[in-house]
């Protein structure tokens, strides 16, 4: 069995099945713990009361005894009278906590503490010292900037919508895909679609997380099936999962848009088909039991029913003779 600590929950667990009359194994198989830490849990934290076990007061005492213990790690403000002396005498010379630390280092020829120690110290134990340091507006200064830099510098790299090459306003060829995640019931997964704008032909898989990782993975699967003639551009939404685009365009060689932020309809061949799908996986469904093979069949279902924008060819059919 895995190492856990104890939560408030486990503990509150814990203290009912005392009160109930429980031994320490059946406690241990309902709470998911070993018989042996229970047993330890009961005699570091034994309480007067009746069960001999309170959890309000268990999880006090083990608060106490973690600030105890991390005491002797912290060399400021416990063990090092000294050295907190020098490091105050510093600080007071407007010495940066990098230029401490960097010149103990030096001097005496190996780590003595670490600026972070000294930041955590002034930030903790010794707010008067912050008038000394440079930069005030915060514990820390984030490295690349503040937020909204970032966020900027990632809208920066993303291609949108309007400087896709023409032919894929046309529809002329097969190869220019529009994709989006379709959302089960909350936390229980969603499936990644992707279409063809020529062809109309929907490709989907089943997702267990939706993380940037998985569509990546999946993306390149499925895109690296087809030849390089039918492999140019996706265009995208704007959620997150989205943001490895770099990385697919590097293991796909396809070229990645975006659509401008709240206009879906600029992306309105895969809203319809996600609208298609919903037919076989309605609004609010769990995905907990939908399995790849489910998915599957709606995909060949959708890509082999005639169109009548296709003159009534099939998905299948046009994507195949392009």
């Amino acid at each position: 069995m895995s190492y856990k600590h104890f939560t408030s929950d486990t503990r509150a667990a814990l203290a009912a099945l005392r009160r109930l009359g429980h031994t320490q194994a059946e406690i241990a198989e309902v709470i998911g713990m070993s018989q042996s830490a229970v047993s330890r849990e009961l005699a570091r934290n034994h309480s007067p009361n009746k069960s001999g076990y309170d959890a309000r007061a268990a999880a006090k005492k083990a608060h106490e005894r973690r600030v105890k213990a991390n005491k002797r790690f912290r060399k400021l403000v416990y063990n090092n009278p000294k050295l907190r002396r020098h490091v105050i005498r510093k600080i007071k010379r407007y010495w940066s906590p990098e230029q401490i630390a960097g010149r103990l280092h030096r001097s005496k020829k190996r780590s003595v503490i670490s600026h972070q120690a000294i930041y955590n110290f002034i930030y903790q134990e010794r707010p008067d010292l912050k008038k000394y340091l440079r930069c005030q507006k915060g514990k820390w200064r984030r490295r690349y900037g503040t937020r909204i830099r970032e966020k900027q510098r990632d809208e920066a790299k993303k291609k949108r919508i309007d400087t896709r090459p023409a032919v894929v306003e046309t529809r002329e060829r097969v190869g220019d895909w529009e994709g989006d995640l379709v959302e089960g019931m909350m936390g229980t997964g969603s499936i990644l679609t992707h279409v063809d704008r020529r062809s109309g032909l929907i490709r989907a898989d089943k997702m267990e997380e939706g993380t940037t990782l998985e569509v990546r993975n999946k993306t390149r699967d499925r895109m690296n099936c087809d030849p390089k003639k039918k492999r140019h551009t996706i265009t995208y939404d704007n959620g997150t999962e989205f943001a490895c685009h770099e990385y697919i365009e590097m293991d796909t060689g396809m070229d990645v848009y975006f659509a401008y932020p709240y206009h879906s309809w600029e992306r309105g061949c895969n809203e319809n088909a996600n609208g298609l799908l919903r037919q076989f996986f309605p609004k609010k469904t769990s995905f907990k039991d939908v399995t790849q093979r489910d998915v599957d069949r709606a995909e060949r279902l959708l890509n082999t029913r005639p169109r009548k924008r296709l003159s009534y060819q099939t998905p299948n059919e046009v994507f195949s003779t392009s």
